[in-house]
């Protein structure tokens, strides 16, 4: 739970060093995700039609930090979904009995970033091999899940992640759930752009910062804006 790591910055530092860490797999999914570099810049009408995707990855701080840069994402919450109460409080989805995860729910344009490509962002910031956990947060509200709006959506899902697991970019199975979107609920406004609203924040500083780096590093051309000198 993010309460226990923000106590102790000896738990939060173990997974930070995991995070810094760049094991064989990480280079690879870099290098799976070259494999289809069409997300370059495109001339879309100004009447384009947005499409929706929910992901869960662990904490949604870490996951709306890294989508907000994303050129051709125009609009991220963080919330719930996946359980089974109505309109959960956060205090009730970290006790663990609303079966809800921690997500970001993401609108973007399709014509400038496609949902494979959040996808390929989505599998390499966080560990899909790691059941109902992300680093030193643990519980089902931490789990790894793509929550499909459309066939077309859970299709690209299976392809990627079947594709990952052939290419054996992770030593173990990835545990990712694909699931239907049935419902969404918005985190309190205090968890809404947390990471850029508190970066000082001992975990967002031990957590979230490292991630944010190495991702910009990863994906600096499909940034909306280029990262500071210090972060290339």
């Amino acid at each position: 739970m993010k309460s226990v790591l923000l106590a102790s910055l000896a738990a939060v530092s173990i997974f930070a060093a995991f995070i810094l860490a760049v094991p064989g797999n990480r280079s690879s999914v870099v290098a799976y995700q070259e494999k289809d570099s069409s997300a370059k810049s495109r001339k879309v009408p100004a009447n384009r039609k947005k499409e929706v995707a929910t992901l869960a990855g662990g904490c949604f701080w870490c996951l709306e930090a890294v989508y907000n840069d994303l050129r051709g994402v125009e609009k991220l919450i963080s919330g719930y979904s996946g359980g089974r109460v109505i309109r959960p409080t956060y205090e009730q989805v970290s006790a663990g009995n609303t079966g809800h995860a921690e997500v970001v729910q993401i609108t973007f344009d399709p014509q400038v970033i496609s949902f494979k490509e959040l996808l390929e962002v989505f599998f390499t910031i966080h560990d899909p091999t790691t059941l109902n956990r992300q680093g030193a947060d643990v519980g089902a509200q931490y789990r790894s899940a793509i929550f499909y709006h459309s066939p077309e959506q859970k299709a690209e899902a299976e392809k990627v992640i079947a594709d990952i697991a052939a290419a054996k970019i992770w030593k173990n199975s990835i545990v990712t759930e694909v699931t239907k979107f049935e419902a969404f609920y918005p985190a309190e406004d205090y968890h809404q752009r947390y990471y850029e609203r508190n970066p000082n924040q001992g975990y967002c500083r031990m957590v979230i910062e490292p991630k944010v780096i190495k991702f910009r590093r990863q994906f600096m051309s499909k940034l909306k804006k280029q990262p500071a000198a210090n972060e290339r």
